[in-house]
């Protein structure tokens, strides 16, 4: 017997005889006959071609170069059962880095929540956000750069599968002395003579774009539209009494001083629904996990207050 040929079994059987201190007790606590147990530590000592026990009237006592592989052995029979372990868990989803596209004001409302949810029922699991926009988490997703994206608006993708995950509607933010703050629901009519401030001015199509056609819808023509980056710019103008501006349940949770938001009227709010999106041939556990999470958390998601 040479060294290629060793295997685990060998190690195993070493490792029981020592902590045992005893070839009886070690093949008892294996549950093995106690020749083959002799037999594989007796080859194990002609491969190294050392000798690693000594047979003693009360047990057995290991040599120098006993000592030093029995620590050897242990080590690697530790690492394979950790080994093993991870397998397991990344077979289950337990266990990997999960990289997941988010834009906009959904960061303010649902995904935080199933993202912490997810964490608390995969700690092991490493979740990395990734600020993408719509077109970028898609070609993010492609190139198998991203694991799950969140979004809205997307449109049919043979190669992805999107889902929603939040029904969301149209609020209005305004200035807290503005007039229209004493209501309690708005329509677009209401504020189509005043200043709107949009998001994002890019990409295109975008928010604007869906909140335009609504105006058109009821025959409305804005009187001003001053285009930003992003929900934050604009509430945070809205704030300043520089106008106002449409925003998602999502973006209501994000408070600033002298500023409130009001409902749009129920027929005119449509859905700008928030949607969990994935490459259609990822067959992963870890996708798998956090998908049922999502799913899982749908009637629990909580909307702002």
């Amino acid at each position: 017997m040479n060294l290629s040929t060793l295997e685990l079994r060998h190690l195993r059987y070493f490792v029981a005889v020592v902590e045992q201190r005893s070839f009886r007790a070690a093949a008892l606590h294996l549950h093995v006959s106690q020749p083959p147990l002799t037999r594989q530590v007796q080859q194990l000592e002609e491969a190294l071609g050392v000798t690693l026990l000594l047979r003693k009237p009360r047990g057995v006592e290991t040599t120098v170069a006993g000592r030093v592989f029995f620590e050897e052995a242990r080590n690697v029979l530790a690492l394979i059962a950790q080994g093993a372990r991870r397998a397991q868990l990344a077979g289950q989803g337990q266990l990997g880095q999960l990289d997941v596209g988010v834009f906009g004001s959904a960061m303010f409302g649902a995904i935080p929540q199933v993202i912490q949810a997810f964490r608390q029922q995969h700690p092991k699991v490493d979740v990395v956000l990734h600020n993408l926009d719509r077109a970028g988490q898609i070609r993010a997703l492609r190139e198998r750069r991203l694991t799950v994206g969140f979004n809205r608006f997307f449109d049919i993708e043979p190669d992805l599968h999107w889902e929603v995950v939040h029904p969301e509607r149209l609020n209005i933010a305004l200035p807290a002395a503005h007039p229209l703050a004493s209501r309690d629901r708005l329509r677009l009519k209401d504020i189509a003579g005043e200043p709107l401030i949009l998001y994002p001015r890019h990409p295109r199509p975008s928010f604007i774009d869906q909140a335009l056609r609504l105006f058109q819808q009821q025959q409305l023509t804005p009187r001003m539209i001053q285009e930003v980056d992003d929900v934050v710019t604009a509430v945070a103008l809205v704030s300043s009494g520089m106008g106002l501006s449409l925003v998602t349940d999502s973006a209501c949770n994000l408070r600033l001083p002298g500023l409130v938001y009001r409902p749009l009227h129920a027929v005119e709010a449509d859905h700008f629904d928030l949607c969990m999106i994935y490459r259609v041939d990822d067959h992963s556990a870890l996708l798998k996990a956090f998908v049922d999470t999502v799913r899982a958390m749908r009637k629990a998601l909580q909307p702002p207050h």
